[in-house]
């Protein structure tokens, strides 16, 4: 049976700011906040809030026969929350539906997955805590920046415990293979590859409203036709692209969320299914692995990473952000701010900025006049940053003792969890235990204060109305005071308190005694 997996990305460069070598050393904010808050929201309101209102349409009108998939870099999930929270909570709206999947992939949409082992499972690892943060899951399926992958990188998904990657099924990887079949990494078997049908895909993103293309227009019952008159045996057709194919890519005047809107109902009368990337992994075994030596990526006709490191420009930008001192240091420290700028300047789109290819179409730039100018300013913004990493720590502190620091400091962290969760496991059990031995406590203490405060104010009262209750008043009490007073108070004030308790009895005593006579 045909299964379609629709997966989006949802991602949007954030725009550096103009910066200036004189710049370097005294201005440590390198993002233009006008543009990244004009581009998020106009992002948020022409494409990403009605696309999603409309899957999440689709799924209460279809249930559980509709699925979709999503990947959110880290570094943009950062500007939703900034500028376009509504996005976040229809996103939260979808995945309570249970019928969306969300993927892992590099929290900063960088590189580092080319270079450096340990940065790139760091930034993953981030990604996933702010899924599960954000949206309740754990991804179980990984999507690359750009779709980079080759055998090294499938190696080390697997070995983070992942049990599917998606791939871009570039014809020079393929072959004459299909893509809707499940490959396995040719390093790790344990590794799923689920591989993107291009055609399909760009049919949706690209060619939609052009006029001049051979399909246009394009309708959900002919596009869910040529899905279901692939060969048998072909049951797995990876669709992926932006999400912002509805709304920026392809305007909403081309009426293209009502195509995809139709294309459920089309699908259930010809047969098709719809399943998430870890469903068609669970049902589908690899077919036999896929070599794949050099990256491969989604961009542009060649497939490859030549449209972020083809020429010298890129290339040494990309060495200087990655050399292996400046990561050592950025993962050994805590600096916040530190790992935000690191964050922004892997973002892959940096680079794109600085290309040179002639694709034939317009090459989007942001808010530069050329390539040189993306360079000469991004080199600036780098130097800067460079220069307050170095400030951290001196040369003279190797990698290996960073690193030991790191290890030291992770440790640390680790054992505080520990502790953390040892104390509220026992704090939990001591609520059971306190309210039993509080209530016999609390009565005890209830009790006995009141006849002593009793003891200690009626003597007072009573001294004053007569004698005789004031002579048993000096038997009782001071038996019960002399004791331990009798070795502190003997200096201090025992005449001072016999006299005037004489004069003040023989006084009344001896009028009455006058008295009796008389009469």
């Amino acid at each position: 049976m045909k299964t379609i997996c629709f997966y989006f990305e949802i991602h949007q460069p954030n725009h550096l700011k103009r910066y200036r070598f004189f710049d370097i050393g005294t201005d440590h904010y390198y993002y233009d906040d006008y543009e990244n808050e004009r581009q998020t929201t106009e992002a948020a309101q022409n494409s990403y809030l009605p696309a999603l209102r409309t899957m999440l349409d689709m799924i209460h009108q279809h249930g559980k026969d509709f699925r979709v998939a999503f990947s959110i870099s880290g570094v943009f999930l950062e500007q939703l929350e900034q500028y376009a929270p509504e996005v976040i909570d229809v996103l939260q709206q979808l995945s309570e539906t249970g019928c969306v999947e969300f993927l892992a992939e590099p929290y900063s949409h960088g590189l580092s997955s080319l270079v450096n082992t340990e940065c790139f499972i760091n930034e993953t690892k981030r990604q996933m805590r702010k899924m599960k943060e954000l949206f309740g899951h754990t991804p179980k399926v990984l999507r690359n920046s750009s779709l980079i992958y080759n055998d090294e990188i499938g190696a080390i998904v697997a070995n983070m415990g992942f049990k599917g990657m998606m791939v871009e099924g570039a014809k020079h990887i393929m072959g004459w293979r299909s893509p809707h079949y499940v490959y396995s990494c040719a390093q790790d078997s344990r590794l799923s590859l689920l591989m993107r049908d291009y055609k399909l895909s760009d049919d949706i993103s690209l060619r939609f409203s052009d006029s001049s293309w051979s399909e246009y227009p394009l309708m959900a019952d002919k596009y869910v036709g040529w899905i279901s008159s692939l060969p048998e045996g072909e049951d797995v057709i990876n669709i992926m692209m932006e999400l912002s194919a509805f709304g920026i890519y392809q305007p909403l005047s081309s009426n293209i969320l009502e195509f995809f809107r139709a294309i459920p109902d089309m699908a259930a009368k010809l047969g098709v299914k719809f399943a998430t990337p870890s469903e068609v992994i669970s049902k589908n075994k690899p077919v036999g692995p896929l070599e794949v030596i050099y990256p491969v990526s989604w961009n542009d006709e060649e497939r490859d990473t030549s449209s972020m490191l083809g020429n010298g420009m890129q290339r040494e930008a990309f060495a200087k952000l990655y050399d292996e001192k400046v990561v050592g240091r950025i993962l050994a420290c805590r600096n916040r701010r530190i790992q935000q700028d690191w964050d922004r300047l892997q973002a892959t789109e940096n680079f794109r900025f600085m290309t040179t290819k002639n694709n034939g179409m317009s090459v989007y730039r942001g808010i530069y006049d050329n390539e040189y100018d993306a360079f000469t300013n991004y080199m600036n913004i780098l130097g800067d940053f460079l220069k307050r990493v170095h400030d951290l720590y001196s040369d003279d502190v190797e990698n290996d003792e960073l690193n030991s620091l790191y290890t030291q400091i992770a440790n640390m962290a680790k054992e505080l969890t520990v502790k953390d969760n040892e104390i509220s496991r026992l704090r939990a059990r001591l609520e059971k235990y306190e309210p039993k031995v509080e209530t016999p406590a609390s009565d005890v203490v209830t009790e006995e204060p009141t006849p002593q405060a009793n003891k200690t104010t009626a003597p007072a009262e009573e001294k004053a109305e007569t004698k005789p209750v004031a002579k048993k008043v000096k038997k009782s009490a001071p038996k019960t005071e002399k004791k331990p007073a009798a070795k502190t108070e003997k200096k201090s004030a025992p005449k001072a308190e016999k006299k005037p308790a004489a004069k003040a009895e023989k006084k009344p005593a001896a009028k009455t005694a006058k008295s009796k006579p008389a009469k």
